[in-house]
This record gives C-alpha cells, sequence and structure tokens, in this order.
C-alpha cells in the first residue's frame, strides 16, 4: 500500500476554542461526506480572543499534539484567533498539512472583489489582529479593507437568535458604517457568524457577496487532500468524534443547533502542559 493510500483512512484533526468550529466541520463534512473526522472543543478556556498570543499558542500545541497522536492527515485550525497567532508556528513544529480559517477567506474575497472594496467583520480580538486585512492586502494591496466587530453576534448565534428582530436590528447598527463604504465583498471573520448569514444578507443587500471562510477552508481543505490523494472513496461514510476540554453538556446543547442535529457521543478530554490528554467520558 502507498503513502497516500494509506493517508486516505486517517481522519481530519479540527479544532476550535470552543462551539464555532462547527460550522468548518459542517462545510468540511457538506463537500466530503465519506473522510472521517474528529473535532475538539477547547470548551474549558473559551474564549481565545481575549488571552495574550503566548496562551493561544500554547494551547494551539496542546490541542495539535493531541490530534496529532489520533493519526489525522490535516489538521484544520477553526478558530480565527488560533489561526492569527499560531498558525506559523504549528506548521513549523508538527509534519502535516494545517489550514487556517483566514487565508481561504481573504483569498476568495480578493477574487470577488468587483470594486475593490471589501469590507470584514469579526470579533474584537479578530479585528485588532488585522489578520484578515494582512491576509487580503498579500494578495493585492490595491483592495481596501474595511474592518467592523460586531461582538454581540457570537450570543445570537449560540442561542438561535438569527432570524429575529433582535439580530436584525443588531446587524443594522454593527453593519451600516460597512454599507456606508460601499464595500461590494463581505467576509464573515467568525465561525459563528455563518448562522447569521441570511440577516447579513438581508441588511447588506443583493449587491454584496458574502464570503464564509468556513466554506472557504473545506473547500481548501478538499483541495489538498486530492493533491496528495488523500481523499477517501466517495462510497465511504464519514464517521465524526468530538472532544471538549470542559462537561459536555453546554457544547451539545448548542451544538446542536450549529450542525443542525444530533451529532452523538462527546467526550471529555483534559490539557496540559505535561499530559497532553488525559481523561474519559
Amino acid at each position: 500500500m502507498n503513502t497516500g493510500e494509506k493517508l486516505t483512512w486517517k481522519a481530519i484533526g479540527i479544532f476550535d476554542s470552543g462551539v464555532g468550529g462547527l460550522t468548518v466541520l459542517r462545510e468540511i463534512v457538506k463537500v466530503m461526506p465519506q473522510e472521517d473526522t474528529i473535532y475538539l472543543g477547547d470548551t474549558a478556556r473559551v474564549p481565545y480572543g481575549t488571552k495574550s498570543p503566548e496562551t493561544v499558542i500554547r494551547f494551539a500545541r496542546q490541542i495539535t499534539s493531541f490530534l496529532v497522536s489520533r493519526d489525522i492527515k490535516l489538521l484544520v485550525v477553526a478558530c480565527n484567533t488560533a489561526s492569527a497567532v499560531s498558525l506559523e508556528v504549528l506548521k513549523e513544529e508538527f509534519p502535516i498539512p494545517i489550514v487556517g480559517v483566514i487565508e481561504p477567506g481573504a483569498a476568495r474575497a480578493a477574487t470577488v472583489t468587483r470594486s475593490g472594496r471589501v469590507g470584514v467583520i469579526g470579533t474584537a480580538g479578530t479585528i485588532r489582529s488585522s489578520a484578515y486585512t494582512k491576509a487580503i492586502k498579500r494578495i493585492n494591496p490595491d483592495i481596501e479593507v474595511i474592518t467592523g466587530e460586531c461582538p454581540m453576534f457570537v450570543p445570537l448565534a449560540e442561542e438561535g437568535w438569527v432570524d429575529n428582530e433582535v439580530a436584525r436590528l443588531t446587524a443594522e447598527i454593527y453593519l451600516r458604517h460597512l454599507k456606508e463604504q460601499g464595500v461590494d465583498t463581505l467576509v464573515l471573520g467568525c465561525t459563528h457568524y455563518p448562522l447569521l448569514k441570511g440577516i447579513i444578507g438581508e441588511v447588506m443587500g443583493e449587491g454584496v457577496t458574502l464570503v464564509d471562510s468556513a466554506a472557504e477552508t473545506a473547500t481548501r481543505v478538499r483541495d489538498i487532500l486530492a493533491g496528495e490523494g488523500a481523499l477517501r472513496p466517495e462510497q465511504e461514510n464519514g464517521n465524526h468524534h468530538f472532544f471538549v476540554t470542559d462537561v459536555p453538556a453546554g457544547f451539545i446543547r448548542i451544538g446542536n443547533r450549529f450542525l443542525g442535529g444530533d451529532f452523538g457521543d462527546v467526550y471529555q478530554i483534559r490539557l496540559d502542559d505535561d499530559h497532553p490528554a488525559q481523561g474519559g467520558t
């Protein structure tokens, strides 16, 4: 059996600070339903956006070590904060392909904009990092990037308030200056935001293209695996395993909303510097 054939049977690893990365998992399952996945939500230490880069890098190393120990073939850093500060460190230290959520969304935005005016919305931490702005300008320095912090979108998504008057009014307030600046493309720079895509699209109007970083990341993962001959045969059915670092109940309640259905057992583990993974169900 050659290396490509061996890789086809390994799982895709995905991690986030909590539940938001499940939107990335959902898109991966949509485009590659035959693939096995292992998802880890660091629910004991969420959110990452308020923590120092050094702390986030330490957490990302621990999680990556755990997932690599389970023999994954590719890792998705499905967290904007971790993608911004730890991606290059992880790529240097671990011998597998590693994909973040920022560059795929930035690349798509740079491709589809017609006016050269791109909006990016995200949490305060992601916007302050300027990660999307830097990524877009690396591709095309002439693009003007207008950013906006939308922190209330996260609790709205987790509560399932994605199509009511509260969500609509919140979106109108957050997005007003982006509309006034005349952006023709808007990057959803947080993994929670795809759940609010309907409201965001209504507020921005038909002339604005929404870029879903989760969907673009899934496409990038498929392209990488296809290029390595590491995709499982399409007739296979993927299995999905879930781990969290705090009690699973809250993750399960909110996660079912993000995935659009029951996703089965969730196992609790403990991560620390000396013992990357311990614990049980």
